[in-house]
């Protein structure tokens, strides 16, 4: 029953959220002659939308769902597009698996924040699983056509470029680039993007010993810069290790530090970038579900002026912290930042998918950690299952209570709010002066959780 999710896990990529981007706005864009203040703003009307995989009347080959945002949160107006919409390239085929990954910035400064999206299974030609990216454009009427991305590739089967993306201003020119991973390797697209073509100017970092499998964009250093954090693990078949990489940004892109994340081969790990400690300098947390017999653990990276420093690791034997190690756990396979007290730290929410409630295998649960003046701690931490009071339904075999989270503000308060997905249902936790309460939750499309791509 857990193959499909484990396959979808194997792939999964971090989304880098930072607490700037949490809250809603009440207000509406000015005219879109500047850039987008939110990258996720596709139509330009001031609210943050939402951009998840289609999975209802899928058309072959994949598409992208995006739910609008309004001043009140997730709105009723969606569109679905594809290959074999107006304007969009390629041909929807079988398995391309368009729109498995996005990323969002307002990459030509319209106004109108664009969606990157991959379709890593992609052929070309007789190159199964060559892989393409397409950057669809925001309009006032929401994304629309859209400009293939030069695949800087070596041609070849299984090649998935795309298989993993993050946006940012990654050499701080004030305009956003985009990072694309394909062959194993990460490719930093820095020139410019306008509809009619896309530049080709590429750096491609090489570390001698990483197989790159996920990105993590955010602001480590104080720089104007976006730094990158490249997730993967050792290309040396005698050494079983998962790595993060910090590639610092700016006018040239400087290979930094690497943190060892755990004894084992994962390609698994996921993360964001977030300011814990309230210091001006991001912290990279990455979860690695499959440390220790898939027990799981989160490492705590911390950011500096020069980059990541000191690593802390999490796991349930943590002080403060719900739980024991358990096999099969998978203790970190989703992690989400926001500020869900409004105190100025960043806080985390994350999951172990795997595990066992009363006596109910893979019923899954939400740990939730506080920020504050000296990072993350387990002191105050929350312990979330389906039979924590307040949580509607009970819990049972195989519900995988957060195989997904976020952590976004979607009420409109400007506070963080808790969206975990499950087998049985999705559900929306509201944050709040003492945390993520169980009071007032609401079930919620899971559509909401994915489309976070910010």
């Amino acid at each position: 029953m857990h193959r499909h999710l484990r396959l979808t896990l194997a792939t999964a990529v971090s989304v880098a959220l930072t607490g700037g981007l949490l809250a809603v706005t009440a207000g509406a864009a000015s005219a879109a002659t500047k850039p987008a203040k939110y990258p996720d703003d596709f139509n330009g009307d001031g609210y943050r939308d939402f951009a998840a995989i289609e999975t209802m009347n899928t058309p072959r080959g994949g598409a992208v769902k995006v739910i609008f945002g309004t001043a009140k949160g997730p709105g009723t107006k969606t569109q679905v597009i594809s290959q074999s919409s107006p304007g969009v390239p390629g041909t929807g085929e079988t398995d391309d698996e368009f729109g498995k990954r996005r990323a969002a910035a307002d990459f030509n400064a319209d106004g109108y924040g664009d969606l990157a999206v991959s379709a890593p299974s992609e052929d070309i030609g007789e190159h199964q699983a060559q892989g393409a990216v397409t950057v669809l454009w925001g309009s006032k009427n929401g994304l629309a056509g859209g400009t293939t991305v030069p695949n800087k590739v070596a041609v070849g089967r299984f090649a998935e470029f795309g298989g993993s993306l993050a946006a940012g201003d990654f050499n701080g020119d004030g305009r956003p680039e985009l990072a694309v991973i394909g062959r194993s390797r990460t490719h930093i697209y820095q020139g410019t993007f306008t509809r009619q073509a896309i530049s080709e100017k590429v750096t491609s970092p090489d570390h001698p010993t990483l197989w790159d499998t996920g990105l993590m964009a955010g602001a480590v250093t104080k720089d104007k810069a976006t730094d990158l954090v490249v997730l993967g693990f050792s290309s040396d078949p005698k050494v079983r290790v998962s790595e993060a990489w910090f590639l610092k940004g700016g006018t040239k892109i400087t290979p930094g530090k690497s943190q060892r994340l755990g004894a084992d081969n994962n390609v698994s790990l996921n993360g964001v970038i977030a300011d814990f400690d309230k210091d001006g300098y991001g912290d990279i947390a990455v979860g690695n579900p499959w440390d220790a017999n898939n027990s799981g653990s989160v490492t705590v990276w911390k950011g500096g002026a020069s980059g990541p420093g000191s690593a802390t690791r999490i796991t349930q034997s943590t002080s403060g912290i719900t739980g024991t190690p358990g096999r099969m756990d998978r203790f970190g396979t989703s992690l989400s930042a926001g500020d869900i007290d409004r105190d100025g730290h960043s806080d985390l929410a994350f999951s172990a998918y795997g595990e066992t409630v009363g006596g109910h295998t893979f019923a899954g649960a939400l740990h939730v950690l506080r920020g504050g003046k000296g990072g993350l701690s387990g002191t105050g931490s929350q312990f979330i299952t389906r039979s924590t009071a307040g949580v509607p339904g009970s819990a049972r075999q195989d519900d995988d209570l957060g195989s997904s989270v976020r952590l976004r503000d979607l009420n409109g308060d400007g506070l963080a709010d808790l969206l975990a997905r499950s087998t049985s249902s999705s559900l929306l936790m509201p944050g709040g002066k003492s945390g993520i309460s169980t009071l007032g939750i609401t079930e919620i499309a899971p559509e909401l959780i994915d489309g976070s791509v910010q």
